[in-house]
């Protein structure tokens, strides 16, 4: 009795903080280990918010409204003459509810910070990913999803097991966090829906049994991940070496990286033309002249510099267009026109003032002004050759070729900070916060559903971050940019996913986990994962790499972002020494997949409940 009321006697927040910190820190630690390069990696906070959500139970370092009632049957005190305990109990429960509300707040807002942020990342590459030969690899990821939430349903409609239940272990099979968000949210706001209908809340409507059943679900996801690569490379008689080989040289022939040529002016219909008219020509095939060397003289060719024979044009552009150009121009030459030795320099900058956002390149003169070439602009990883229309967008990389003291002035210009591009701008991400919060609480009324259907706390702020970072340059006339450096994304991204998994974990291992596992349904939820996991995956993994003819490193790439699953991407990255192929394959499928994982676990509870009570 005096240890609960000595308890309850702390500070909410600070039992919150401590708990919180102490599961975060076990989880991480446990995170960290690894064995041949494989471990729990960020799950480990899940089982370390169990075990000390166990332990503070066991130990009754928190209460429940259950043992607030025994304390008081214990004292005898029942009937009328429970008025004067109860209301002294009363504050306390209240603190306990204050308890479960503020942990209630941080595990959301964890996962919105965590889906939100995941967004901003994957953007660019998204829409990228929905065109080109990336849609082979995410058609397979689709099917793995698709199949993984058909077994998951099978197993409630024809096993009977319990809806919350259904939802966690799939959540936990796959690997994905914000499915159990999701899964966890709906099911909660079903149960609320019930309540608010004048119904009893039926079996199978428990947020606490989803976590449960992730937690016990989430081990063989990481590991059948893992297993079905070693399957279909034993099955297949697969030679790592060789799928490397064979996917450099495939690599090769479809290459459309930038190259350099030196070609001589031999066309006397370009002698007496200038610059800028051979500048127009070349706009259509994506080839800009970044150098020029006449007679002795290196120098960056002006727009009004008029074209003599014999003049050497350095060209900038892929292969095929530079040939085009070549024969255009003259005959390629094998001579230097190297800046070393001269006045002239290369230099990258960075486009980071926000007053040139939106401008074009042409709006800037850089080459009439400053005789500096932009050679080539880096925008999201991605190289290509800039025109004179070309808009700056936060972030851009411009290539420069000039005089040292040019491209000084060129950078002040431009900004080129690199402080401006370690900083997260806090605006842009309050904004698609609540854009996010408001798109997810959109309701989708669906007949004989207790609760409307939406995008919930996980989906709404996915979607408006990866429209953001896409086109929220656009969509604000270029006044906000949407651009998060790596190491402030990752920052945000990782408190978010601890904050949420600890408290999950927590939750559960206070709410019975240790229970489930040895009286209850634990092993059952168990062996339900196992098939969840491993048939699509082996399904698929097979059918890319012996019908699709996809290379096996790419194959593992995109298993593992089918997943959604790091650790797993680590392993395969570890199979040949160029991850390339592998994390490649890993981030074409991973954006859709994260999609596709949110919005699964509401339309299987959808149809679930449709079938109980056609």
């Amino acid at each position: 009795m005096n240890g609960l009321l000595s308890i309850l006697s702390f500070n909410s927040i600070s039992i919150i903080t401590i708990l919180i910190s102490l599961s975060s820190v076990i989880g991480i630690l446990l995170g960290n280990i690894r064995y041949k390069g494989v471990g729990l990696g960020i799950g480990g906070v899940l089982f370390g918010g169990i075990f000390v959500g166990w332990l503070a139970q066991t130990m009754g370092w928190i209460p429940t409204s259950v043992q607030i009632k025994l304390d008081l049957v214990s004292l005898g005190i029942e009937g009328e003459t429970w008025t004067e305990e109860v209301e002294k109990y009363s504050r306390k429960y209240a603190e306990f509810q204050s308890f479960k509300d503020v942990l209630k707040y941080m595990q959301e807002f964890g996962l919105i910070l965590f889906v939100y942020t995941i967004g901003i990342q994957v953007g660019p590459g998204f829409f990228a990913s929905l065109k080109g030969a990336g849609l082979k690899l995410i058609g397979y990821a689709v099917i793995i999803v698709l199949l993984g939430a058909t077994i998951a349903l099978g197993y409630n409609i024809f096993f009977g097991l319990p809806l919350d239940s259904t939802i966690g272990v799939y959540a936990g099979a796959v690997t994905n966090t914000p499915a159990l968000g999701a899964g966890q949210t709906m099911i909660a706001e079903m149960a609320q829906g019930f309540v608010s209908n004048g119904q009893d809340i039926p079996v199978g409507f428990d947020k606490d049994n989803v976590s449960s059943a992730y937690a016990l679900a989430y081990p063989f996801g990481i590991c059948g991940i893992l297993l079905t690569m070693f399957i279909i490379r034993f099955v297949c008689r697969v030679n790592i070496d060789k799928e490397g080989e064979l996917y450099e040289l495939q690599k090769k022939s479809n290459r459309k990286d930038l190259n350099t040529v030196n070609v001589s002016v031999s066309n006397t219909e370009l002698v007496g033309k200038t610059i800028s008219w051979l500048n127009s020509h070349f706009e259509a095939d994506d080839v800009v002249c970044s150098r020029l060397k006449r007679g002795n003289t290196l120098m960056v060719p002006r727009p009004d510099t008029v074209i003599k024979a014999h003049d050497i044009f350095h060209l900038v552009g892929t292969d095929a267009n530079l040939q085009k150009a070549c024969s255009f121009v003259g005959e390629q030459v094998q001579v230097s026109l190297t800046t070393k030795g001269t006045d002239l320099v290369v230099q990258k900058v960075i486009v980071t003032n926000e007053k040139i956002l939106g401008k074009t390149l042409d709006s800037l003169e850089i080459k009439s002004r400053f005789d500096v070439a932009v050679s080539r602009l880096i925008r999201t990883g991605i190289e290509f050759i800039p025109h004179s229309g070309t808009t700056l967008q936060f972030g851009d990389q411009l290539n420069l070729v000039g005089r040292k003291e040019s491209i000084l002035a060129v950078a002040q210009i431009v900004g080129n900070s690199a402080a401006e591009m370690r900083k997260v701008h806090m605006l842009p991400v309050f904004i698609g916060l609540v854009l996010g919060m408001l798109l997810g609480c959109i309701a989708i009324p669906v007949p004989g559903l207790p609760a409307a259907l939406k995008l919930g706390l996980a989906g709404g702020p996915l979607v408006v971050a990866l429209i953001l970072s896409r086109y929220g340059h656009i969509l604000t006339f270029n006044k906000i940019h949407w651009f998060m450096p790596a190491s402030g994304n990752s920052a945000l991204r990782e408190i978010g996913i601890v904050l949420f998994l600890s408290i999950v974990g927590f939750s559960s291992g206070a709410g019975g986990f240790v229970d489930d596992l040895i009286n209850g349904q634990g092993l059952v939820w168990m062996g339900y994962g196992v098939f969840i996991t491993i048939i699509p995956l082996l399904i698929c993994g097979f059918l890319a790499y012996c019908f699709s003819k996809i290379n096996y490193l790419s194959v593992c790439g995109m298993l593992a972002g089918s997943m959604t699953d790091p650790p797993a991407l680590a392993f395969a990255n570890g199979l040949y020494h160029n991850s390339e192929a592998s994390a490649l394959g890993y981030a074409t499928v991973y954006p859709f997949t994260m999609f596709l994982r949110i919005l699964t676990p509401q339309i299987m509870i959808v149809i679930a409940y449709a079938i109980s009570v056609a």
